[in-house]
């Protein structure tokens, strides 16, 4: 089923987390902690979605040049494991290592994170200033899978550029779209 985002309003503060990173031996790690100096982005995904194998190389690229400007990435997985072993957090540390990424992939068992977020699909983008306003929400680009539309990164390229240069955001922001969260 092809869920869209909830598109939290704009302006709203990064809702508080501390999870465990199952790469980092379930070492807790805080939205505080983890922050980007100019700017954070965080991902609710998981293992198995095809939305986020279609997008995860180009997601990786995105970090690898924004990074180091101050952008960090989280991502966030809260979908069900006992209905989904797939995105257990063991396969989460696997899908980590052969998909090489570093950013961190923190394990929201409880759901209660992405509930915060309003959550409602993998993947779903949240990017926030550096005071963790919330800037920009939705997708990453017009591509999706099978729609034969290449994997661009468009719409979070021109929001972190327009937040690295002090401009103002997109008035119109599209919907993340891809399958629902595994709700318990």
């Amino acid at each position: 089923m092809n869920t869209p985002s909830n598109m939290l309003a704009l302006g709203t503060k990064a809702p508080f987390f501390e999870l465990p990173n199952p790469s980092k031996t379930n070492e807790l790690q805080s939205l505080e902690e983890l922050k980007g100096e100019k700017g954070t982005l965080v991902i609710f995904m998981c293992n198995h979605c095809p939305f986020v194998l279609h997008v995860i190389d180009k997601i990786n690229e995105l970090y690898e040049d924004y990074n180091e400007r101050g952008i960090e990435f989280i991502a966030i997985n809260a979908n069900d494991i006992e209905k989904y072993p797939a995105d257990a957090p063991e396969k989460m540390i696997e899908f980590q290592i052969e998909r090489n990424f570093d950013f961190p992939y923190l394990f929201d068992e409880s759901q209660a994170i992405a509930k915060a977020y309003e959550a409602a699909c993998t993947p779903d983008f949240y990017f926030f200033d550096d005071k963790l306003d919330l800037v920009y929400r939705g997708q990453m680009d017009d591509s999706r899978p099978g729609n034969n539309k290449d994997v661009t990164g468009e719409d979070l390229i021109i929001a972190f550029e327009n937040l690295l240069a002090g401009e103002p955001q997109e008035e119109i922001q599209r919907p993340s779209m891809g399958c629902n969260i595994k709700w318990k």
